[in-house]
């Protein structure tokens, strides 16, 4: 989250005459994240999250949107859309497709014991399961065809190691497909900055603009690649079993599954890392950015590679 589209208080309160919230009590910029913008708004009726999309179509936001919606109604905690005057959690704000959600209470980690990952996992499987059933579908937008696209935009920016790195692994996941997996609805950024904790209590999980349908266990692999890493992007395996038992206890990985996780390791850590790779070095100018560490997740990556052995006995 970031602030890419200055939104200045006057604006805002002539947004919210469209709103049964009251009046506008505080605009705060949120400067985490690097994809939309978001702002802290608080009002008579309490605290809410706004954000302006900066790359999704307002013909995209729909899925998101009422997947939240959905999502919270079974019982899985995240943000609910709010809706205005006229019913519709979809408006414009300065230009852009803009929405207003739930405020949800907790803090995020910097630092997650098997505990919290086991929560997590937990989270993650239930999430799964109630999504099953969503009506809507939508493909992943940053799957393979968006990884080539992508590793030739930042290949020239790379040194002659990482490229070969990059070129290796391309081709490695080609030959290594997974589409015969259980898919359904995915968070696809569950990482630590993305879920919530409240007197040890996970309390809610946010972020879901990159939620599609994909790979379920590609999904758990994102996850583990964030929560149960070292600082050197090797897995801790105490944080890992406390994830994947968790999970494992909800929704039962099959034995296809647990044969393709170290390749959907590799997938998870590859995606990220082109990812950051391209904010990085193809940053978009906004108020308030940030752009994360893109050799983080080429370590993640080469530790998957290295440790795969290890990664296949490590199992719940």
């Amino acid at each position: 989250m970031s602030v890419f589209t200055t939104v200045t208080p006057d604006q805002m309160r002539a947004w919210l005459k469209n709103y049964t919230l009251g009046e506008l009590r505080e605009l705060k910029g949120i400067a985490s994240g690097i994809t939309n913008t978001n702002y802290f708004v608080t009002t008579d009726k309490g605290r809410f999250v706004l954000t302006l999309f900066e790359h999704h179509s307002a013909e995209e936001l729909p899925y998101f949107l009422n997947l939240m919606a959905y999502l919270s109604d079974h019982g899985i905690p995240c943000p609910h859309p709010v809706a205005d005057v006229q019913g519709n959690y979809l408006a414009s704000l300065n230009g852009k497709p803009a929405a207003l959600v739930s405020f949800l209470r907790g803090t995020s980690l910097e630092h997650p014991t098997p505990h919290h990952c086991a929560a997590v996992g937990a989270f993650l499987a239930r999430l799964h399961l109630v999504g099953m059933s969503y009506p809507h579908e939508m493909e992943n937008p940053r799957g393979p065809r968006w990884w080539s696209t992508t590793a030739k935009a930042v290949a020239p920016c790379l040194d002659a190691c990482g490229r070969g790195l990059l070129q290796q692994e391309l081709a490695y996941q080609m030959q290594h497909r997974n589409d015969t997996l259980a898919r359904g609805v995915i968070h696809a950024d569950l990482f630590r900055d993305n879920v919530l904790f409240e007197d040890e209590q996970l309390s809610g999980a946010i972020d879901f603009y990159y939620a599609c349908n994909d790979v379920l266990a590609y999904d758990l692999a994102i996850t583990v690649n964030d929560w149960c890493v070292t600082a050197d992007g090797a897995l801790d395996e105490a944080r890992l079993r406390a994830l994947l038992q968790a999970y494992h206890a909800a929704r039962p990985l099959s034995e296809d599954e647990r044969a393709a996780w170290p390749a959907l390791l590799r997938a998870a850590a590859l995606r990220f890392w082109l990812s950051r790779l391209y904010d990085y070095h193809f940053p978009k100018t906004g108020e308030m950015t940030h752009a994360k560490d893109p050799d983080h997740f080429r370590r993640v990556l080469e530790a998957r590679i290295r440790d795969e052995a290890v990664i296949r006995s490590i199992w719940v």
